[in-house]
């Protein structure tokens, strides 16, 4: 069958797709990857083709260093969204303010450059199945117009199937469904819900780590992808003390201008213990730094599936694949998270007693001292770590799940 994968034009979100649409290749059926142009580049480099539509979208860009949204996404989730985690917040006025905002200068902003363009290309191509991530609607524009099977696929908690679920049955006016019902009425259709949450949704994260609409979900494991990469020599030797690890993602340097938490005293509080820490930093923040501990290896980049196979602990901002990868390895884990879903994931990783949680503004040097001698000491972390590990890989890997989106596919085709 044609599987047509749609993304807005965020590395890390893409990241998220492409074990999928290696897994789909490699069961022999034929995939492509829809996104802006100045994004093709990354799709070609992760070996799969890419099909640009529309046009950049220079708003978005613009947007994602404006200081107003900084300030927002590091609040953690907008409204609407923060009521699937706070079902408190589920009031009518809450929800479709959120929506009206949202679908202005959000999802607006990431689909309306595309829309077009992928109906054509879908209507010149004909998909069996589009896969879409949450936040591309454009994908589920384009499966109504030519009839094609679609579904979401998820990276992280599904905040955008919840938020739906407790919007329904709500008074209108309905802002997301009026602005996607709008789109398909200039193809020949009607709007319907699956355009919000796809007509199955396949989902990265175990159980412990989720959260759920009523909807059609199909588990699949998280296989780490983080782009090109190369394992260095030295970590191919097992560390000669336990190591640590620290990483606090590219976010915070590509869309932020910066870390919420001050680098040097982490380092400094950390650099008496008798622990082999490793920092992925920038060269600036490097440069930046009045002292590296000696305990302390600063790298731009490793790869974090091998890396976090050699931590006794990893600290890290709560990224959900971040967050995912290391739980693969059964790794204790401390998040400092910033940013939109981080907080929820990594309280959710903190009840389930695999790790622990400091808010990015109290992460102070002492504080994140006490936590990580916490998770090198205390048995009971690395158990629960490791019962979140086992939790994975019983899920079924990206290739064990093809037959289950075949089965799919041929039920929703029109």
């Amino acid at each position: 069958m044609r599987v047509l994968f749609a993304t807005c034009p965020d590395k890390s979100i893409f990241q998220y797709l492409v074990p999928l649409a290696w897994a789909l290749r490699t069961a022999g059926h034929d995939v492509r990857v829809a996104s802006q142009p100045r994004f093709a580049d990354v799709i070609t480099q992760a070996g799969l083709t890419a099909v640009p539509v529309g046009r950049d979208s220079d708003i978005h860009r613009a947007l994602e260093t404006a200081p107003g949204t900084q300030v927002s996404a590091r609040a953690g989730l907008p409204r609407p969204y923060d009521a699937a985690i706070d079902p408190a917040l589920a009031t009518p006025e809450h929800l479709r303010a959120g929506y009206e905002y949202n679908v202005t200068w959000w999802h607006r902003m990431d689909n309306l450059p595309m829309i077009s363009q992928l109906v054509a290309f879908a209507r010149h191509w004909r998909p069996d199945l589009i896969i879409w991530e949450p936040r591309t609607f454009a994908g589920s524009v384009a499966a109504k117009a030519i009839g094609a099977a679609h579904a979401r696929v998820l990276w992280s908690m599904d905040v955008f199937g919840v938020t739906r679920q407790q919007f329904l049955g709500m008074p209108r006016p309905d802002p997301l469904a009026e602005w996607l019902g709008g789109h398909a009425r200039e193809y020949g259709v009607e709007f319907s819900e699956d355009m919000v949450t796809g007509q199955f949704t396949i989902d990265q994260l175990p159980d412990s780590l989720r959260i759920a609409a009523d909807l059609q979900y199909v588990p699949m494991r998280h296989t780490p992808y983080g782009g090109p990469a190369t394992v260095p020599s030295w970590l191919r030797t097992p560390p000669r003390r336990p190591r640590v690890a620290l990483t606090l993602g590219l976010t915070a340097t590509e869309k932020f201008a910066g870390y919420t938490v001050d680098i040097g005293h982490i380092l400094d509080a950390l650099g008496d213990l008798r622990i082999e820490l490793v920092a992925t930093l920038t060269d600036k923040t490097r440069d930046a730094l009045p002292r590296v501990p000696k305990n302390t290896k600063i790298v731009p980049y490793v790869p974090l599936q091998d890396l976090a196979a050699t931590c006794t602990a990893v600290i890290h901002h709560a990224g959900a694949a971040t967050m995912a990868t290391t739980s693969l390895h059964g790794v204790p884990q401390l998040s400092i998270p910033y940013h939109f879903d981080q907080p929820a994931l990594a309280a959710r990783l903190a009840d389930h007693g695999a790790g622990l949680t400091i808010d990015s503004a109290r992460a102070t040097g002492p504080a994140v001292r006490e936590a990580v001698l916490a998770l090198l000491n205390e048995p009971r972390f690395r158990a629960n770590a490791k019962k979140i590990r086992d939790e994975m890989l019983a899920m079924p890997a990206p290739n064990e799940i093809v037959p289950r989106l075949e089965e799919l596919t041929a039920a929703h085709h029109s």
